[in-house]
């Protein structure tokens, strides 16, 4: 296993990654707006996922679903570069990486640009001083908003019951549209969506094995 001087000496060189600094936002993102034209050279679907961890979820479903497009998020360039260099590998040619914070999604991408946005087991920020912090907060539903198209989707899946619950609570008090939500996905996954089940992140692995439950729901932010 490479060490992660040398992960991260990789993932600067893989063709799949990309990286948004603080200090570059000023500069704008060179992709942002032109994903489909320039780096997936077609129409696709763009689907994100937002704190991808090593991207097991964002290659999962890249494999399963070849007419749409993924981009895994995180800050933590050792990690994505496991995905990264498992999309090598099988010469998947719909997925990237930004290595950036979730504060600056906004930055990478265009107004209509996204079709989904998957949250996969992010830290709940349990203490009431990083509410804001919160990945479903009103704040980054608001960043989402602004790259979204009419209709876009977001799904989360946690293992937290309070950040499920803070979730569903937001979405009712700002009048968002709630498709779907189950507080144990493992026994009520829906008809035709067991997806959502076969592919598991390290966390979700972890958390199904000591037994705990899976929360997920979806819902539309335009």
């Amino acid at each position: 296993m490479p060490s992660k001087q040398e992960k991260f000496a990789d993932f600067n060189d893989f063709k799949n990654c990309f990286t948004l600094y603080f200090e570059q936002i000023g500069e704008g993102f060179g992709l942002k707006g032109k994903w489909h034209k320039e780096y997936f050279k077609n129409n696709n679907p763009i689907v994100l996922e937002l704190g991808c961890g090593k991207g097991e979820y964002t290659v999962g479903l890249a494999k399963n679903n070849p007419d749409k497009n993924f981009i895994g998020v995180d800050i933590k360039g050792n990690r994505i570069w496991t995905g990264a260099k498992d999309v090598i590998d099988n010469k998947l040619n719909n997925v990237a990486f930004i290595r950036t914070r979730i504060d600056f999604i906004d930055h990478c991408f265009d107004a209509n640009e996204v079709s989904e946005i998957w949250i996969t087991f992010p830290d709940p920020q349990p203490q009431k001083t990083r509410t804001r912090k919160r990945l479903t907060n009103m704040m980054f539903i608001d960043r989402y908003r602004s790259f979204l198209k009419p209709g876009g989707l977001v799904h989360l899946k946690t293992d937290s019951t309070s950040f499920y619950e803070y979730t569903l609570e937001v979405i009712k008090e700002n009048n968002l549209p709630l498709l779907f939500a189950t507080n144990d996905l493992y026994k009520n996954c829906p008809k035709g969506r067991e997806e959502l089940i076969e592919i598991k992140t390290h966390y979700e692995k972890l958390f199904t094995d000591r037994g705990e439950d899976i929360k997920y729901c979806s819902f539309n932010i335009n």
